[in-house]
């Protein structure tokens, strides 16, 4: 069974209407005016270059308040995610390590660009942009099991090919000197 096509004015309009509505939403859940503009504007984006997964099921207004829960959600818990990481203790960044680091992340981009398209995406998505799975899953219109097996073949392949070329990760990774035995 096909879903029916149903008609929208255009995304401009939708915006214009729905923005206040859905600017909102976001508020009450992210509790930060900034991260709720980011959030309607991810939304709003999605929106523009995929097809939005609208059935007519609903009125589109209740749809876009499903969509804007849930992105606002995701929002969080990549929130959590990127304040968990801040807070990890590191050593401080040397000029070498930047180097080395520069250097991995060419040699990664290059391998990327000789997978397959799908697995360059959801690699991306997962590895440079820090989206989860449901978020890749629902970007790419892709079952969330398919963004998981995905993944693990596009990062063997994509080391893989770095290691058939001779950049091994921990080849590119700084080495802390070894005290010297006393």
């Amino acid at each position: 069974m096909h879903a029916a096509v149903v008609d929208l004015p255009p995304l401009t309009q939708l915006y214009n209407e729905h923005r206040a509505r859905a600017l909102a939403i976001a508020r009450r859940i992210v509790g930060d005016s900034d991260d709720a503009e980011d959030v309607v504007q991810d939304v709003f984006t999605r929106l523009a270059w995929r097809s939005p997964g609208y059935g007519g099921r609903a009125a589109w207004s209740t749809w876009l308040h499903r969509v804007m829960v849930n992105s606002s959600i995701n929002w969080l818990r990549a929130r959590k995610r990127r304040e968990r990481l801040a807070h990890e203790p590191s050593e401080p960044v040397t000029p070498e390590a930047q180097a080395m680091g520069a250097e991995m992340k060419r040699h990664f981009t290059s391998a990327m660009e000789s997978i397959n398209e799908q697995q360059r995406q959801v690699l991306y998505l997962r590895e440079m942009r820090g989206l989860s799975y449901p978020e890749i899953a629902r970007l790419l219109q892709i079952p969330e099991g398919t963004v998981k097996s995905t993944l693990h073949r596009a990062r063997q392949r994509t080391f893989g090919l770095m290691a058939e070329r001779g950049h091994q990760p921990e080849d590119l990774a700084p080495h802390a000197e070894e005290p010297s035995p006393a």
